[in-house]
């Protein structure tokens, strides 16, 4: 089975730039990365994910139509273990806490701090293949 991490952001440069963060980790097998533009995508893909395992859902918080928020509140519905942490440019209070209210397991400012979310990858990948 493979892992994937699955990254929802509008920002038609988002794609690159994760691509270009974690691309050894990619060639080494270590996980996959998804990309969907859209709330929408972003359930489709879960909804699609058979013979995948889903580590991570990161998600952008303002985007057309459905909201990361909103996506947060439908991805749980489908898939309640799945970590889903938001990112988002706008890091006030009252939006980290509605995050956290609904579910997030974390949060992330742009610009993003990939030392950390290598750290919070890796976290899950050693979670996903200790021990029962």
């Amino acid at each position: 089975m493979s892992v994937l991490v699955l990254v929802v952001d509008d920002e038609p440069d988002m794609e690159a730039l994760f691509r270009q963060q974690f691309r050894r980790d990619v060639r080494a097998g270590r996980f996959d990365l998804a990309f969907a533009a859209d709330g929408t995508g972003a359930l489709a893909e879960i909804g699609a994910a058979r013979g995948r395992d889903i580590i991570l859902l990161l998600s952008d918080i303002n985007m057309p139509g459905m909201t990361g928020l909103e996506l947060l509140h439908h991805a749980r519905a489908l898939r309640p273990d799945l970590p889903v942490i938001m990112v988002t440019a706008y890091g006030d209070a009252a939006t980290r806490q509605a995050a956290m209210e609904r579910g997030a397991a974390g949060f992330l400012a742009k610009p993003i701090d990939f030392a950390a979310l290598r750290a919070e990858i890796d976290a899950r990948l050693a979670a996903r293949d200790a021990p029962p």
